[in-house]
């Protein structure tokens, strides 16, 4: 049977969404190496020092720190369902899409999930959350820290020393914040921190990052259950109430691949693998700190540059991610008219912006500056498209108001 198909051959496209983004040329070159076998002493190697490099992108010297082979929602799954047990009381701080999902998540582990919610665009206090604690006195606390959806950044470095308090596990989600928002996760007390290498992290979909506290490392081999075939007399046996719901996300047997002990539990996502260790790598190389503060710079750009251009802000500014700002859609392209501006984005400049879910949808649209993209020609490129397809629209704009915007931001901060 004969096919007319070509091989993959897509558009040229400038990401400037709030995920995924443009993937650095590096990752994907080191996606394109050879395979190797999962058991093979280099791969074992290769293994270990990616375990090593995102040691230091979460900042923790957790000896449990590896990859689940999965999106970002991957991690957060394993996270949460190895971590709970049905019955288990889970308090969630609701403030935006990511925080429902890790309600329904809980849910969906059998915990009694307890939400507290501020309107999108907000985020909580510490006296907030901890009267919830005191309230509620769940086992876990899970928190999102960046949601995309609403693009506020929630303050943690008070969290970890409530749950201490209170003796509660905090599971953070750190896939949209990671590598662009300042995260410490031994300083903060954070017990377990996912994340996805498709946002600051500047890689593709497809792999999720995570570190486990030696606390959180205990609940969750507690629960160990080995599967017949591979167990060996001496593996622990658990009660079938307690074992972990999920077999593929059961971070129990996957700790135990990682290890010294390699027991096979499914066969490793090489290239995956190799795309998220030069991730990490190359963030190590150019130094958390520096990544912080250039996403936080091409950020300002961005959010100066959208001003200049007359768009208001959605949310407290204050507590906004560097990586992703949300404006507010103008009168004169409301409705379906701001979608035909998204797609013009995309037709005529290769730019792809985007939209928002639940009570912002077609509100708001959430441009990203993170990544790879996190560079001045983006920005600048970004603002200069976004001002031809206003101004097509009807919205009032000021000629060359973005792009004068975010170089007067440059200007300041010294970048070229």
């Amino acid at each position: 049977m004969s096919t007319s198909l070509g091989p993959v051959d897509p558009p040229p496209r400038l990401l400037m969404g709030p995920g995924p983004i443009t993937a650095h040329p590096r990752v994907l070159q080191a996606m394109g190496s050879a395979l190797v076998g999962q058991y093979d002493p280099w791969m074992r190697a290769t293994m270990a020092e990616t375990s090593d490099l995102y040691r230091q992108v979460f900042r923790t010297s957790n000896e449990q720190t590896l990859l689940v082979d999965g999106t970002s929602r991957a991690g957060i799954e394993a996270a949460l369902v190895s971590l709970l047990e049905p019955g288990d009381r889970v308090l969630v701080p609701v403030f935006g899409r990511f925080g429902h999902l890790l309600t329904e998540i809980a849910e969906r582990c059998g915990a009694e999930v307890h939400a507290i919610e501020v309107p999108w665009g907000e985020v909580f206090t510490p006296e907030q959350v901890e009267a919830a604690v005191e309230r509620v006195r769940p086992r876990v606390l899970a928190v999102v820290q960046g949601d995309t959806s609403t693009t506020m950044c929630q303050p943690l470095a008070d969290l970890g020393e409530i749950c201490r308090r209170h003796d509660v596990l905090l599971y953070c989600d750190a896939t949209a914040s990671l590598g662009g928002n300042p995260f410490e996760t031994d300083a903060w007390g954070v017990d377990v921190v996912t994340a996805g290498l498709q946002k600051c992290l500047g890689g593709p979909s497809g792999s999720a990052p995570i570190t486990m506290s030696p606390a959180a490392v205990e609940v969750i081999a507690s629960r160990k259950a080995v599967e017949a075939g591979i167990r060996e007399d001496d593996d622990p046996d658990v009660a079938p109430e307690r074992r972990i719901a999920s077999n593929y996300f059961d971070l129990a047997m996957v700790m135990d691949y990682w290890g010294p002990r390699a027991l096979n539990h499914h066969t490793e996502a090489t290239t995956m693998l190799y795309g998220a260790r030069e991730c990490a790598r190359l963030l190590v190389e150019e130094g958390l700190d520096a990544a912080v503060a250039r996403h936080r710079l091409h950020g300002e750009a961005m959010l100066a540059g959208v001003g200049g251009l007359g768009l208001s802000v959605f949310g407290d500014v204050a507590h906004k991610m560097t990586n992703v700002v949300a404006v507010e859609i103008p009168d004169a392209l409301s409705g379906r008219r701001g979608d035909a501006a998204r797609s013009a984005m995309l037709e005529e400049f290769g730019i792809e912006i985007g939209t928002s879910f639940g009570p912002l949808a077609g509100r708001v649209w959430r441009i990203g500056t993170m990544g790879y993209n996190a560079r001045r020609d983006a920005v600048l490129l970004t603002l200069a498209a976004l001002e031809q397809v206003l101004r097509a629209g009807g919205a009032p704009v000021s000629a060359g108001g973005g792009v004068g915007a975010a170089r007067e931001v440059y200007a300041a901060g010294g970048a070229r």
